[in-house]
């Protein structure tokens, strides 16, 4: 289980008297695994506070709150249980001048992990293609998608200039579009991932040809909330095109 530990500062504290944080990153990130990533943040003098009332943005100089604590950081660690999540906030650097909020990530159990879903969302784009199911395909997308496909020399934009481009290629082809995934290496980060695929593209085309074809697929994800979705998409096809069944 994910949880949030809020590193929080104290203006009346001495923070010279602290230990470095890097041996404290070392343990529980390089070492151990259980620390996902964190990042400390600028004083709150240089915060900007946003409220929204009947339509107008009203924004204020300084923090929400004016406390001598503050949050100085934050760090994102994977526990098994919140004790495990606790023993290693009491060895934050921090906690002895300041200190460590610790607060779990809210329906973890119904979050997935970044590679997760970038393999849920590949497997179920094959499917959609072989069923030419477009609503399926485009539902996997954000709304705001930029992409480079095969068809058509310009870069699309948004999720109906996307949407145009699948039912144009759609067109080309009868039958099922079978989407064979040759290799897949995904690089998972926190709020977002990235993947690059080798797959292969069969189909018989409207005028009795075939298509085989080998395509490179370069996607950038990002997290929605509720689901991943595909942000960035490029695909290019190899030099080396040639069907693996026939190469030599």
């Amino acid at each position: 289980m994910k949880y949030m530990l809020l590193v929080c500062g104290d203006d009346t504290a001495d923070p010279s008297g602290a230990a470095p944080v890097e041996p404290w990153v070392e343990e529980h990130g390089v070492r151990r695994g259980a620390r996902l990533y964190g990042h400390r943040l600028r004083l709150p003098a240089e915060a900007v506070t946003v409220r929204v009332r009947e339509g107008e943005v009203l924004r204020t100089d300084g923090p929400f709150a004016e406390t001598k604590e503050y949050v100085a950081g934050f760090d994102v660690v994977d526990c098994d249980s919140l004790e495990e999540a606790v023993r290693i906030a009491a060895q934050h650097p921090m906690a002895t001048i300041g200190a460590m909020e610790v607060r779990p990530f809210w329906d973890e159990g119904f979050t997935e992990d970044a590679e997760t879903a970038v393999r849920r969302i590949d497997a179920e784009l094959t499917e959609a293609a072989r069923e030419r199911d477009i609503d399926r395909m485009t539902a996997c997308y954000a709304p705001d998608v930029e992409a480079f496909h095969l068809v058509g020399a310009e870069e699309t934009r948004g999720i109906a200039a996307l949407r145009k481009a699948v039912e144009a290629c759609f067109a080309t082809l009868s039958g099922p579009v079978h989407r064979e995934v040759l290799d897949l290496r995904v690089r998972p980060g926190e709020g977002s991932a990235f993947s690059h695929a080798v797959v292969r593209l069969r189909a018989t085309r409207v005028d009795g040809g075939v298509l085989d074809r080998v395509v490179r697929v370069t996607t950038g994800y990002r997290d929605a909330g509720s689901t991943w979705l595909i942000a960035h998409q490029h695909v290019s096809v190899p030099s080396d095109a040639t069907p693996p069944k026939e190469r030599s």
